[in-house]
């Protein structure tokens, strides 16, 4: 009874921390460091749709960073970088812990989603270390080519050609789900959009839509990128964000495609300044929904 008590002590302490203002304050702080990350890349990505699909910088984070790195105090940027990105892994490991303090957050389905990006924006952080302290390629190696070296080491695994197939399912399938939920404006539960006017709420809910269709339907392309070199067995059909973007180029719709998924991606970062500043944080919020009838107008 001691051990049951103890850890249930322990459960409601760590809650606590999950929901005390600094992992809030860190929440807010790595979704504006996702935010630049997304509107350089938009950026970078539009300047490749107007010279034709070729050229320029990679439309990826190493792209993101050596952009950043070019600024007046570019070290201290990239500094600033840093912190949001660990403030992002810290915030949904959190979540990973302890459950996302919504409604339903604590399923093993969420906790599972919140730790694999808490590990994505943890490599991303050590990476952008790397380039600051050593001028190592972790922070500015390409989407590209840690794609391609990846999927070439996996698919020499035992099993690697059904892994690498099953990771490329698993993306393009989750690219699906990002649409579909990004149509079905999913995102609003998370946003205190009682707090909004009707014209802010219509823009914030566009950029939603708009940006989240555009992030799953490149994380779809993707996806099926990486099938297709476990299908082929040729680890040159995978492609980071930058191929994956570039290839929009070479559709009929030729660079219109490029710049509107480019738009997509910008539109996607200016989304998330949006939710870092209108984000729910249920234990400070009033936990009811103060969706008013002046947003149906």
């Amino acid at each position: 009874m001691t051990l049951e008590k103890g850890a249930a002590q322990a459960k409601a302490q760590g809650q606590r921390v999950a929901d005390s203002r600094g992992v809030e304050a860190a929440a807010r702080i790595g979704l504006c460091t996702r935010g630049v990350i997304y509107v350089l890349v938009g950026l970078l990505a539009v300047r490749i749709g107007f010279s034709g699909g070729s050229g320029g910088k990679e439309a990826d984070r190493s792209g993101a960073v050596r952009t950043i790195a070019e600024q007046p105090f570019g070290q201290a940027l990239l500094w600033a970088l840093v912190a949001g990105l660990a403030a992002m892994a810290l915030w949904r490991l959190s979540e990973a812990v302890f459950g996302q303090a919504m409604a339903g957050g604590d399923t093993w389905t969420r906790r599972l989603g919140s730790l694999g990006i808490s590990a994505f924006y943890a490599v991303i952080c050590i990476g952008v270390v790397q380039t600051v302290l050593v001028g190592g390629s972790g922070g500015t190696r390409g989407s590209d080519e840690t794609s391609k070296e990846y999927t070439a080491r996996v698919l020499d695994w035992p099993l690697g050609r059904v892994l690498v197939g099953v990771f490329g399912a698993v993306l393009a399938i989750v690219g699906a789900v990002i649409v579909v939920r990004s149509l079905m404006r999913k995102f609003e539960k998370n946003l205190r959009t009682g707090e909004m006017s009707p014209a802010t709420w219509r823009i914030v809910a566009g950029l939603g839509i708009v940006g989240g269709v555009a992030c799953g339907v490149i994380a779809t392309v993707a996806g099926v990128f990486v099938l297709l070199a476990a299908v082929r067995f040729d680890p040159n059909q995978a492609k980071g964000l930058d191929e994956t973007l570039r290839s929009f180029a070479a559709t009929p719709a030729g660079p219109v495609l490029l710049i509107a998924a480019a738009m997509g991606l910008l539109l996607f970062g200016l989304y998330s300044f949006c939710e870092a500043r209108w984000r729910k944080a249920p234990e400070h919020d009033d936990s009811a929904e103060q969706q008013t009838s002046r947003h149906a107008a």
